[in-house]
Order: structure tokens, then C-alpha cells, then sequence
């Protein structure tokens, strides 16, 4: 794929992978194809191109990345205060360390006799108390800086930290699949909400636990998902 007339590059990101090095390996080609014009142009190259990414997913995560290449990365304030669409997956009963499957389960809620394996229709009254604004307790394992240093940081060296709080907007939240128990969900949310904080408050006010075993971001602003390429559509393989 050609990337020198893009400024912006809609990239499916794909499990396991940073979003860090989704940008890492856009840059590297980028800069070949970039090292290849202008060599025969006659002109210097630069030792590397600019790209960046408007919104970043974590590794587990899947979905739309909003690559912003050479001049296109002065752009990247236009895209922060986006909403954002994700689907998710919430295994009930158990919590994560991390709130996904990245992190340790800690707990888990082995006599559901005792309370009952929540039903969909009170599963779906539980998401409609999410909608609107809320406040959300910023993940422990999260980017926030906490008196100058990353929260995830202090959290893998075991510093227990307060957590800020934030508001968000949940625009809207629905039920795409539940089978106990795996609760997928669709959701539509303000710039700034955590997923993962998300469906952990879920499990909570159903009295159950949960965490996130997938996510998949399909929007954000007017993007969307069915228009993003993969690495390997861009020639990149590893």
C-alpha cells in the first residue's frame, strides 16, 4: 500500500499487539517508501517519518486505530474528544486484577446457587442505569499519571495509590449476546471512558463480578470499522 498521499490511515489493530507498535511498523514503512521518492527525486531523505495514532487500544484490544501520517499528525487534538463505539465481552463471576484478561483473577464467584445466575432482563435494567453521565474510578492500570509517575507503574510495584474520578457519558449501551457466563455488549461512550472500568461496574451492581475477556473499538467519531485496513492490507508482516 502506498502511504504517501495518506494523512490519515485507518488501521484494524489486531490482538496482542501495542498500539505503539502498530505505529512502529506504519513508520518504518512509511519511511522506506518516503527514503525510495525522494532518492529518486535526488533530494536528502529524512532519518524517519512522523506518524502517530489519535487514541490508543490496549494490546488485548482489537479494532479502529486512527493512524495519523507525516503532516497529518499536527491533526491529532481534532480526534481525542471523539465518542467512541466498542463491543465487548464481560465474563461474569470472576475479577481481574487488570479488569481483562491481562491481569490475575482474584475472586471469583463459584456458588452462583446462592444468588442466582443473573437473568437478561435484569442484566438489561443494570445497563440502563449506566446510561447518561456517570462517574467512573480511573483503572489502577491505567496511564494516568499519579504525582508524576504512571499508575500502572505504581500498581506493579504493589504502591497503593487513590484513584481520580472522572465524568463520563454513556450515549448508549445494549445487549448484543449473553450466555452466562459471557455478557457481549455495544456501546457508544464520550471521550475518556474505560471499558474496562466499565464492565467491571457492571459486574459489580449485579452482584457477580465481571471483566473484560474482549474488546473491539468500531467507531470513533464518523470512522468506522468497515472502512480500516489490516497490517498485512498495508504489506506489513511479520
Amino acid at each position: 500500500m502506498n502511504l504517501l498521499e495518506r494523512e490519515i490511515l485507518l488501521v484494524d489493530k489486531p490482538a496482542g499487539m501495542s498500539s505503539f507498535a502498530v505505529v512502529a511498523r506504519i513508520r518504518r514503512l512509511l519511511t522506506e517508501q518516503m527514503r525510495a521518492q525522494y532518492k529518486k527525486q535526488g533530494k536528502t531523505p529524512p532519518k524517519r517519518a512522523k506518524v502517530g495514532h489519535a487514541g490508543t487500544l490496549d494490546p488485548f484490544a482489537t479494532g479502529l486505530l486512527i493512524c495519523l501520517l507525516d503532516k497529518g499528525t499536527k491533526q491529532a487534538g481534532d480526534f481525542l474528544k471523539l465518542d467512541k463505539r466498542y463491543e465487548a465481552t464481560i465474563e461474569l463471576g470472576k475479577v481481574s486484577t487488570t479488569g481483562d484478561i491481562e491481569g490475575e483473577i482474584v475472586e471469583t464467584f463459584a456458588d452462583y446457587d446462592s444468588f442466582g445466575v443473573p437473568a437478561a432482563t435484569k442484566i438489561r435494567s443494570v445497563l440502563d442505569a449506566f446510561r447518561g453521565e456517570i462517574v467512573q474510578t480511573v483503572p489502577v492500570y491505567s496511564a494516568v499519571k499519579i504525582n508524576g509517575r504512571r499508575a500502572y507503574d505504581l500498581a506493579r510495584k504493589g504502591v497503593k495509590v487513590e484513584m481520580p474520578k472522572r465524568k463520563v457519558t454513556i450515549c448508549d449501551i445494549k445487549i448484543l449476546d449473553y450466555h452466562w457466563p459471557y455478557l457481549k455488549i455495544d456501546c457508544k461512550v464520550s471521550s475518556g471512558t474505560y471499558i474496562r472500568a466499565l464492565g467491571e461496574d457492571i459486574g459489580k451492581k449485579l452482584g457477580v463480578g465481571g471483566y473484560l475477556t474482549e474488546l473491539r473499538r468500531t467507531e470513533i467519531g464518523e470512522f468506522k470499522i468497515k472502512d480500516a485496513v489490516t497490517l498485512a492490507e498495508c504489506g506489513i508482516i511479520d
